[in-house]
């Protein structure tokens, strides 16, 4: 399975994964009541590839996107590596002051940026270029209308599927973003190396409900449904009632989410609606409680899937194995042309059942973080990604994740980085010092928690004031639930901050 798997990726690029010999007339995507067919949906795409190389774009040249989950997404990501340019997909509620940070460190030159989003940052076409020093295009009516008018050229300017198409901000252990450099061959690969675990097919339908911007939901719930000819239901956000309609109402057969995601499932399971054509759900971003694993098979009858996956690997690096033993608890087996292992602080490989450091190789493992030589030679070492988390290997090669080298907060599946966090608190003139950490919520798997100190002298700050100065600052998903506001923080002989003190308390507390 492996050797034909490689093969049949040698010469596939992002731009041209959907091309394949599946019937024209079949659906490809749908959205809000509309379908497009692999026929439209590839008349959509070179339209706007052709749009893209008509505005001048370049091969190499970078290109913001930041959109939420709508056909347009899709369609200018496609249309943008076809010319063999480099996408930059971002969160749709960063700031403009993280906006300005994502255009200078990538050098982009151009940002795709949707009307709403534009309303909702309260600025100007002509503003924003200002602000972040690159042209701007609105995806709006007047877009849609340009596009439309754009030739048909059947075109793809990439020679080398190994040529950079995406950069993805990620932090890693540094709290410092930067941007993973991810390969055509990368995430096509990654894509068919996922398809083959979950044995899905051109006949599954999938629902796409995960943010487009998070490689999990681009790479195998976008490149992998179109690279085996399936059909995508894509849903503009998570609404709980809309999601279960839409599972019942569209058939859906395949669902990949995060566990807040199966919360409301196992929910809705318990007050007794079915969904007798869901065959495949899977979970990634963040560990699944033992208990909503339970749910799933109670309520629905439902065995979940657990995977694994950092940015840096496009995403997907291990699963639990579809027709095998399935272990809870467990990220499962490597993906087929995947190795991982377990090393100590010596770098040398552990045996079973001791905890290290997870290091995977493989042809989804990224060509390393733009501009940041230092950085990228101590992450990817011999062709061995080092993912910062702690885990351990069974007797029967399955893996478990223990604990995070990395501080990193996962909330509803997505990354927020504590430092940057920090940093901002520190903006503010009367704080001192500041750590955050994690703490564990059931709906959202993790919540930000800050612990403040004030600088000596300081007036009494209400923690209000100081969400009020970090929402100027901060995306709303990555405001911390509680600032708590302290004497001193935790700190060993050397005096650096003991996070896991504070992780304690909190636990003590309840």
């Amino acid at each position: 399975m492996a050797s034909e798997l490689k093969t049949s990726l040698d010469v596939r690029t992002v731009g041209q994964i959907y091309k394949n010999r599946y019937e024209p007339d079949k659906a490809a995507l749908i959205f809000k009541g509309r379908t497009w067919s692999y026929a439209e949906f590839d008349d959509a795409v070179i339209a706007h590839a052709n749009f893209f190389r008509e505005l001048g774009l370049k091969p190499g040249e970078r290109v913001i996107l930041d959109a939420p989950n709508v056909p347009e997404f899709i369609f200018t990501y496609l249309g943008v590596v076809r010319n063999a340019g480099i996408i930059v997909p971002i969160n749709p509620m960063l700031t403009p002051h993280e906006l300005s940070f994502t255009a200078k460190d990538s050098g982009a030159k151009y940002i795709v940026i949707h009307a709403a989003i534009l309303e909702r940052l309260e600025l100007s076409e002509s503003e924003l270029a200002a602000e972040l020093g690159v042209e701007v295009i609105v995806i709006d009516e007047k877009f849609s209308e340009l596009v439309s008018k754009s030739p048909r050229e059947d075109f793809d300017l990439v020679e080398d599927p190994q040529t950079i198409s995406t950069y993805l901000y990620t932090s890693g252990t540094t709290g410092t973003p930067k941007a993973a450099m991810l390969s055509h061959y990368n995430l096509t690969v990654n894509a068919m190396q996922t398809n083959t675990v979950l044995d899905t097919d051109g006949t599954d339908r999938f629902i796409l409900v995960l943010p487009l911007f998070h490689v999990l939901a681009f790479t195998c719930v976008t490149l992998m449904p179109l690279g085996t000819g399936a059909t995508v239901d894509l849903m503009e956000a998570f609404r709980p009632k809309e999601f279960i309609s839409e599972l019942i109402d569209r058939k859906i057969t395949v669902f990949i989410g995060v566990p807040a995601m199966y919360v409301v499932l196992v929910n809705a399971g318990k007050q007794q609606v079915k969904f007798p054509e869901l065959r495949r759900v899977i979970c990634g971003g963040a560990p699944l409680p033992i208990d909503t694993i339970r749910g799933m098979q109670e309520a629905l009858a439902l065995e979940v899937v657990e995977g694994y996956g950092l940015t840096e690997a496009s995403p997907a690096c291990h699963f639990n194995p579809i027709h095998g033993v399935h272990k809870a608890g467990s990220i499962g087996v490597p993906l087929p042309l995947t190795e991982s292992k377990i090393v100590g602080a010596d770098g040398a490989e552990l045996p079973v059942g001791e905890s290290g450091e997870l290091l995977v190789k493989g042809p989804n493992v990224m060509q390393g973080y733009y501009n940041r030589p230092e950085e990228s030679a101590a992450t990817v070492v011999n062709g061995w990604l080092h993912t910062g988390d702690i885990a351990k290997v069974d007797e029967d090669g399955y893996f478990y994740i223990v604990d995070r080298i990395k501080d990193l907060i996962i909330v509803s599946g997505l990354n927020v980085y504590p430092r940057e966090i920090e940093e901002a608190l520190f903006e503010h003139p009367q704080v001192a010092e500041a750590a955050v950490i994690g703490e564990p919520d059931r709906l959202r798997g993790e919540v930000v928690v800050a612990y403040v100190v004030l600088k000596e002298g300081a007036e009494e700050i209400h923690h209000k004031e100081l969400l009020r100065f970090l929402k100027e600052r901060l995306a709303q998903y990555k405001l911390p639930r509680r600032i708590n506001i302290i004497e001193a923080l935790p700190r060993n002989s050397s005096g650096k901050v003991l996070k896991r003190v504070l992780r304690e308390q909190a636990e003590s507390r309840g």
